[in-house]
């Protein structure tokens, strides 16, 4: 049996043969109102957008993206289903294909559901700010630990946004009536097998 060899760049955004990495929309949101109880937003919040938005395009620039479009989006609140209202995302949409930006890079705390449904709406990769800075440090890595660290902190990162990942290894059910648990799992019948 032939050992699987990983693509250690797969979770990266790569680089194209002149060097960049692609075309990309900065996003920055920007709550009209003070968020109760939430420190880092509020302190956050304390520097103008303007400055943000110019901040994450310049982070966006770090890793060879080509800026072709950068925009304030306000909010009265976060939506759970994709941070942003629904017109909005239709007028992104929009944009991404017009521009033919293959990257969204939005300056917030994105959870996993939110960066799915706005990649399926603007069938472009999203990546947050979070997923944007561990990109410039996996760029600028030289010793073999520094990399590892941020291979260590980009995996950590992932980790969340991993869905249904080694659901085809627990296809059988056990049990009868109304008890029974998963059954005999994928990687025991390899066991057996093998």
């Amino acid at each position: 049996m032939e050992e699987r060899q990983r693509d250690k760049r797969a979770d990266h955004l790569s680089l194209t043969p002149g060097g960049e990495t692609g075309r990309a929309i900065v996003i920055e949101p920007w709550l009209k109102r003070e968020v109760r109880g939430d420190p880092a937003r509020s302190q956050a919040e304390t520097r103008s957008p303007d400055a943000r938005l110019a901040e994450a395009t310049g982070l966006a620039g770090a890793i060879d993206l080509t800026v072709v479009q950068a925009g304030l989006v306000t909010l009265n609140h976060v939506r759970p289903a994709t941070y942003i209202g629904k017109g909005k995302v239709d007028e992104i949409a929009g944009l991404v294909k017009s521009l033919s930006a293959s990257v969204v890079v939005m300056d917030c705390p994105v959870s996993p559901v939110q960066q799915r449904n706005l990649e399926k709406a603007w069938n472009a990769k999203v990546i947050d700010r979070t997923g944007l800075i561990l990109e410039i440090f996996g760029r600028r890595a030289r010793t073999s630990e520094g990399a590892l660290q941020v291979e260590l902190a980009h995996l950590n990162y992932q980790r969340t946004r991993l869905v249904r990942a080694w659901t085809h290894l627990e296809r059988q059910r056990g049990g009868f009536g109304f008890l029974g648990g998963l059954g005999e799992i994928q990687l025991e019948t390899d066991c057996r097998v093998f």
